[in-house]
């Protein structure tokens, strides 16, 4: 058994997604397009022995809270299999931090299929779909793309619930798409905040089509024809006008379609091959 493994953590964009008001545990129903692009951070991950249940995280380029995705991931999973031995997790970060790409969620998520594999637990799929839940929402879409697709293969699924109900759909094999970041990071919790405001308010519009047949259907369009809207965009626009401009400058560019990613502030555009 390895004592040690290296993984790529992909970044994803979301081509479309509704944002449904708050629920009484305090989260959103959503629905949307989700798909893996090329961009990815790089875990080292290795067992360092002795007892304690420690994760040790090694991150130089982005300074982590002591409680963070890593940490509360494998305390997770030393409760679920009885493990008692500590990690160390050495991480190249490419994926920008608050920019709507889901770094943090992916990292979690190979991460946990990177302990499963070191440590021989052989969870199953339902095992891990629950711990990556439990770490964060958007997550389970990342287990399922190392799962179905397998890592380093692009993944585009319909995704729904607080995020948890993922729905595999055909990928797009040649997107090309090119991504901006206008240096204002954005919040997940501010972003909901302006959303909710935005809502109460009329000012947002939601996706004129629902369910996963009818995601299915755009998705299989041709970029230039999508319909999709991002339920965030406007709000997070409305704070920070750089990313309205950033949109504007793909589509001037030749994107055939360009949106902000997530809850921002990550701008994208997808190009002709």
């Amino acid at each position: 058994m390895a004592d040690s493994v290296t993984v790529e953590a992909p970044a994803k964009i979301n081509v479309g997604l509704s944002v449904f008001p708050r629920r009484a545990d305090g989260y959103h129903d959503i629905e949307g397009i989700f798909t893996t692009i090329s961009l990815h951070d790089s875990l080292s991950v290795s067992i360092i022995g002795g007892k304690g249940r420690e994760c040790e995280v090694d991150c130089p380029s982005l300074l982590l809270p002591k409680k963070n995705t890593f940490t509360e991931a494998y305390k997770a999973f030393c409760v679920l299999t009885g493990i008692e031995s500590s990690v160390r997790v050495s991480v190249d970060k490419q994926i920008p931090s608050g920019g709507g790409l889901g770094g943090g969620s992916s990292d979690a998520a190979s991460f946990i299929q990177s302990i499963d594999s070191l440590f021989g637990t052989r969870l199953t799929a339902d095992q891990l779909y629950g711990l990556a839940l439990s770490v964060g929402s958007d997550v389970p879409f990342f287990m399922h793309a190392l799962l179905e697709a397998g890592a380093g293969h692009p993944y585009a699924a319909y995704v729904t619930g607080r995020g948890e109900q993922v729905a595999c759909l055909p990928p797009k094999q040649k997107l090309a798409v090119r991504l901006f970041l206008p240096g204002v990071p954005v919040s997940t919790r501010e972003a909901y905040t302006w959303l909710d405001d935005a809502v109460s308010l009329g000012k947002v519009r939601h996706n004129a089509f629902s369910g996963k047949d009818a995601w299915k259907v755009e998705w299989e369009k041709e970029p230039g024809d999508w319909r999709f809207v991002n339920d965030f965009t406007v709000p997070v626009s409305a704070r920070h006008e750089e990313i309205a401009r950033a949109v504007c400058a793909m589509k001037e560019a030749g994107a055939s379609f360009a949106d902000m990613s997530g809850s921002g502030s990550t701008v994208f555009g997808v190009f002709s091959g």
